[in-house]
């Protein structure tokens, strides 16, 4: 079994280091990321695209859906993290940290409840991948990326999850060994982490002055 855990492309508010809301589209250069993404998935055998039910990850999936003619399946749960009332606001304008462990955002979720949804999205993750018997795209968003790496699968030797930088529209392969049948008991391994190659040419780095959350390539969700 194989999961290709995308980062959606890139958006205006990305690009303007202001912190995203649910229905941000992708710009022109995200959505052509989008596009090297599809051109790299067309010959993997992708049989499911599961995907984020925000604007900017259901665009992403909607073109690798086109590239691989794998149905799209929507999962709430492998939305970005909810940061309540800071939503819309640009990040030099924040007087807080709000990726601070004790932070509660107004209207928002905590630290703890993201992890722990998160968690329930590798469930739903690992139980779509189980009903097929061919690999799986499955478009999300920085942090829940950096989050299920960092604490539901190892990597194999030579990957360093701490070291990942998150950009927008990069492809991270997590393999299991066991067959369909194993389901959420199989083990699964990180092949590749957050792989941006087939964005050679895009200038998919964010400039380097643009503030990022941690361990994210940048800014912005």
């Amino acid at each position: 079994m194989k999961v290709y855990l995308v980062r959606h492309g890139e958006t205006p508010l990305n690009a303007s280091r202001i912190l995203q809301h649910p229905g941000t589209p992708l710009s022109e250069r995200g959505a052509a990321q989008a596009e090297r993404v599809a051109k790299r998935l067309a010959g993997a055998g992708v049989e499911r695209v599961l995907t984020s039910d925000y604007a900017r990850a259901r665009a992403t999936a909607r073109v690798i859906a086109a590239a691989t003619g794998a149905p799209i399946e929507i999962e709430p749960l492998l939305r970005e993290r909810n940061l309540g009332i800071h939503r819309g606001r640009a990040w030099d304008a924040l007087e807080i940290d709000v990726f601070a462990p004790d932070y509660v955002p107004p209207g928002g979720e905590s630290a703890p409840a993201f992890e722990a949804r998160v968690g329930d999205a590798w469930v739903a993750v690992r139980a779509a991948a189980a009903r097929v018997r061919g690999p799986i795209a499955v478009v999300s968003h920085g942090l829940v990326c950096r989050t299920l790496a960092r604490d539901h699968v190892t990597a194999v030797a030579g990957i360093d999850v701490a070291a990942a930088r998150w950009v927008n529209a990069c492809v991270t392969e997590i393999e299991s060994g066991a067959g369909s049948d194993a389901g959420a008991d199989a083990e699964w391994r990180i092949t590749r982490l957050a792989c941006a190659a087939h964005l050679d040419g895009l200038e998919s780095l964010a400039p380097s002055s643009m503030r990022s959350a941690p361990g994210l390539g940048t800014s912005g969700q």
